[in-house]
């Protein structure tokens, strides 16, 4: 039996979910909006490492920076995010 189309199917899939890491991290740093494409990377790129251990990944740097982006994008926001609901509860407390 011949594995070879099964295999170039995986590696196929594999570099387009490098892209797909890739694309959600650079989304995850966008304001506001950005801390669900950060997570939907980190996720990403995961799955795509499991992968990597069986076959050579030649979008690797694209999945390494798309999680890079991911983390910071995920760090700032959610810092952020919290800073926001912090100020909304408390608010002013000139009174």
């Amino acid at each position: 039996m011949n594995n070879a189309p099964t295999i170039a199917v995986q590696k196929i899939k594999m570099m387009k979910a490098s892209i797909r890491c890739l694309t959600f991290g650079l989304l995850g740093l966008i304001p506001i909006i950005g801390l669900p494409f950060a997570l939907a990377a980190a996720w990403t790129s995961g799955r795509v490492r499991k992968l990597e251990q069986k076959f050579w990944n030649p979008a690797r740097p694209q999945r390494v920076l798309g999680f890079v982006c991911a983390a910071i994008g995920t760090l700032v926001w959610t810092l952020v995010d919290v800073f926001l609901v912090f100020r909304a509860i408390y608010g002013n407390t000139d009174s």
